[in-house]
């Protein structure tokens, strides 16, 4: 049984990640609101990352960090307090959570870390200014401390496509909306938040032991393919 931590893990992608690993792991959430689960394998801290301090925790293997934004409006609707603020929620609170934990984490059991970008940090979307920003600067993120970590600690990060959660409702919002995303995608689809926990539980598991410094596009074709 590893020690996991999931910062953000109560909604959506963090949530979906939680309730997967419950069952043969210990996990330590911390978030804002409690999740909508008991387990004798769940322990939560209600905690504001970007403002309040982090827990103590004395053993962890594997630290994912789930906190993102959608925040989708035209350049001259954007103010630098969005821009800032995106990159708080992203980067900076994934920056704290990684100094608060790494040397907890060196002395794991094969340890991890698990960040989110987005397909827009690759692609060129309308209205994705601030947030395809923000999500890039996890990318380089993630690959200076793959780097720096090679010997000691992974780290990779998952970039998915839209995903059917409460942060992407509005997106979502009518049936036509999401046959209209459908289309979008080569693939024919969108992601569900239990698909990106699969890779989520990949990347922290022996099965990944030679693979650091990678973002892994979860795109349904969007990126990759043009048809």
């Amino acid at each position: 049984m590893k020690n996991i931590v999931i910062i953000g893990g109560s909604k959506g992608i963090g949530s979906a990640i939680l309730l997967q690993q419950l069952e043969t792991n210990f996990v330590y959430n911390i978030s804002r609101t409690a999740p909508d689960v008991t387990h004798p394998n769940l322990k939560h801290f209600s905690v504001d990352v970007l403002n309040d301090s982090l827990p103590e925790i004395e053993n962890i293997d594997s630290l994912i960090y789930c906190p993102g934004s959608i925040n989708l409006k035209p350049i001259g609707n954007l103010n630098v307090d969005d821009f800032r603020n995106d990159f708080e929620i992203n980067v900076i609170g994934a920056v704290k959570a990684i100094q608060k934990y790494l040397p907890i984490l060196k002395k794991g059991d094969e340890p991890s870390i698990v960040l989110f970008s987005t397909v827009a940090a690759k692609l060129g979307m309308p209205f994705h200014a601030s947030i395809a920003t923000a999500k890039s600067g996890v990318e380089g993120l993630v690959k200076s401390l793959g780097a720096e970590l090679a010997s000691v600690v992974r780290i990779n990060a998952i970039a998915p496509t839209i995903t059917e959660t409460s942060l992407s409702a509005n997106i979502l919002r009518n049936d036509r909306m999401k046959e209209n995303m459908i289309e979008r995608h080569p693939m024919k689809g969108y992601l569900k938040a239990n698909e990106v926990a699969e890779m989520a539980d990949f990347l922290i598991s022996e099965k990944a032991k030679s693979i650091s410094g990678q973002i892994f596009e979860m795109d349904y074709g969007i990126v990759t393919f043009k048809i």
